[in-house]
């Protein structure tokens, strides 16, 4: 017996089997258990999501020798018959190999006649928007009001394609994209069923690789498994899709948040000796530039499955936001321009070395502080210090006496002197000092900025605070029962303050209040801005 590919093997005979699409299946299953069918089904999404497939068991439950219903039997003539594609009563029709009018009004002129055998005559026309104009008005009339033992199952991938007056005809169900944890569970139990071994790394990548579409994945785990000689493993199926091992990714994100552009391209010149799909390999990185930018907003959304949630999470303290944010634009650029390059590693070299070129460079400490800053965290004024690094400072910089109001104001500036960027620079920028000694300083967390808070953070934290202090301090932070006032509040009553001082001068301002009434004009506040100090 011949070979019966996956897709056609494990094809859902029921509403049961389906995978996903709970919100279409539900509207479908009440219909029919309720008798409240409609004449005309349009079933719309990407490829491989399941339209034909619906609209098959469709079929075969208004068809059922049983009876109408969601749950046809599978074993009478007619079910059988429709599984197997050959019941005279469905019409299958693919659009995109009849759009003319002729072919249209063909089809159509058998509508009047009664069913053969079935209790419907049901049309399935499959990508129906690539039908001609003429031929949508052709059947307009029949769509509308066609015989009552009639029913008409469109599918399409573009449903704008379609005239308003189809759609308003139809009862329109749109089938969502699958999840790749929705695909990787199918996935598994299906190779349990075959008894074939694979691993869950390898199911993830072809689930991922699918983007969304079951047929792509059954396909593609069709050739893996022939591509693994009848098991599927990860390094297989990285060989077969051209993908790059994830560590990999992380390793050049590693060497772009230490602005390392020789350990970038040592980085993609190993990565070239695998001939990888640069585009695919772009990709990644934007992903993982995304599960950056989550762990630095709310780190507890970060996939606890995912291989490399540690990894993300420390770039997510070594990258500033603004950094990650800039990587991930240009790189979204750069994916849609590598076809455009004359060779795509070079491509690649030039999009990874413009992240680094266009890097914003960390505005210095100002006129008064600069020199003082400077010194604390031992470097020259015009210096900037790494990602999170801090130098063994000369001397500690000047800080107010433990009791009295003003110590927020001092931990504002030693935390300037400090250099600290990305996540670790808002943990400091959110903290107040509660208690300081010479070897030992308590803090409190403003209790709505909890999620910065975490071990590591903390160890890195205290580290920069004894370089910058130059002696071993013990530090503890605890989040504190009401808001305190933090460095980050301040900076934020400043800007407020200053904002409503450049609102106050422009609405006070005789040029503008001429203006104003010579052209009836109106002051969009949102738009004003105070000027940069």
């Amino acid at each position: 017996m011949s070979y019966q590919v996956l897709a056609r093997k494990w094809r859902p005979r029921k509403f049961a089997e389906m995978v996903g699409q709970e919100h279409v299946l539900r509207a479908l299953i009440n219909a029919l258990d309720n008798d409240r069918l409609h004449h005309a089904y349009l079933f719309t999404g990407t490829r491989g999501v399941g339209k034909t497939t619906v609209a098959r068991i469709f079929a075969k439950s208004l068809n059922c020798e049983s009876g109408v219903s969601a749950e046809p039997c599978g074993q009478c003539g007619t079910c059988r018959e429709i599984d197997e594609g050959r019941f005279v009563d469905l019409i299958e029709v693919d659009a995109a190999s009849r759009t003319k009018v002729e072919d249209t009004r063909e089809l159509l002129d058998n509508v009047q006649y009664a069913p053969t055998r079935g209790r419907y005559k049901i049309y399935l026309i499959d990508e129906v928007h690539m039908l001609s104009a003429h031929s949508f008005n052709a059947l307009l009339k029949t769509l509308e009001e066609p015989p009552p033992h009639v029913k008409f199952l469109l599918a399409t991938t573009d449903p704008q394609k379609l005239p308003a007056t189809v759609l308003s005809r139809c009862l329109q169900f749109s089938l969502k994209r699958l999840s790749p944890p929705l695909i990787e569970t199918h996935l598994q139990q299906l190779l349990q069923a075959e008894d074939v071994a694979a691993e869950t790394a390898a199911l993830r990548l072809l689930a991922r690789a699918a983007d969304g579409s079951m047929r792509d994945a059954l396909s593609l785990l069709d050739q893996a498994i022939a591509f693994g000689g009848g098991t599927v493993s990860e390094q297989d199926v990285r060989s077969m899709l051209g993908t790059i091992e994830r560590g990999r990714v992380v390793a050049l994100l590693q060497a772009l948040a230490a602005a390392d552009a020789a350990g970038l391209l040592a980085l993609v010149a190993e990565l070239a000796q695998q001939a990888p799909d640069y585009q695919d390999l772009l990709a990644e990185l934007l992903s993982a530039l995304q599960q950056i930018a989550v762990a630095q907003t709310v780190p507890a959304a970060v996939d606890e499955h995912l291989d490399e949630r540690e990894a993300i999470l420390s770039l997510a303290g070594q990258m500033s936001p603004e950094d990650v944010q800039l990587y991930y634009q240009i790189g979204l650029i750069g994916r849609r321009d590598l076809p455009l390059a004359p060779d795509p590693r070079g491509g690649l070299e030039m999009v990874l070395l413009r992240m680094l070129a266009f890097r914003p460079l960390q505005q210095q400490p100002d006129s008064a502080g600069q020199a003082g800053a400077a010194k604390a965290a031992g470097t020259r004024s015009d210096e900037v210090a790494a990602p999170d690094t801090v130098a063994q400072a000369g001397e500690r910089p000047p800080l107010a006496d433990a009791s009295g109001a003003a110590m927020d104001g001092p931990w504002r500036e030693l935390v300037e002197s400090l250099q600290l960027k990305g996540m670790l620079r808002e943990l400091a920028m959110n903290c107040a000092v509660k208690e300081r000694g010479d070897k030992r300083w308590s803090m409190v967390l403003d209790p709505g900025c909890r999620q910065l808070l975490n071990k590591e953070r903390q160890q890195r934290l205290q580290e920069a605070l004894s370089a910058g202090l130059n002696q071993r301090v013990d530090l503890q932070i605890e989040i504190a029962g009401e808001t305190q006032i933090t460095p980050a509040l301040e900076q934020r009553a400043e800007a407020e303050r200053r904002q409503a001082a450049a609102v106050d001068t422009i609405e006070s301002d005789p040029n503008v209040k001429a203006i104003q009434k010579a052209f009836d004009a109106t002051l969009h506040m949102d738009t004003i801005r105070p000027l940069d100090s």
